[in-house]
């Protein structure tokens, strides 16, 4: 585990990120006193994707894309 200081942190960020990307990980420290740690989050999983998964789930009247009257415009305020 590396500790380094605020300033050398600052100017070596992006090399510190790809460190800890790979696992390592590094305290950063105000003077000699630690004050955070530095890590790599879990890499966010994608679940895989069912084709159909909503069919029979999502419904809709049959107005539901008849054009907006002018009260429903006015309402909302396009006019």
């Amino acid at each position: 585990m590396e500790t380094i200081t605020i300033h050398k942190a600052k100017t070596q960020l992006s090399r510190l990120i790809e460190k800890a990307c790979r696992g390592e990980e590094i305290i950063i420290a105000r003077g000699k006193q630690p004050v955070v740690k530095l890590v790599a989050l879990p890499l966010a999983q994608k679940k895989k994707r069912t084709p159909g998964a909503w069919k029979g789930k999502i419904s809709y009247t049959a107005d539901a894309f008849d054009p907006l009257t002018d009260q429903e415009l006015k309402d909302l305020g396009f006019e």
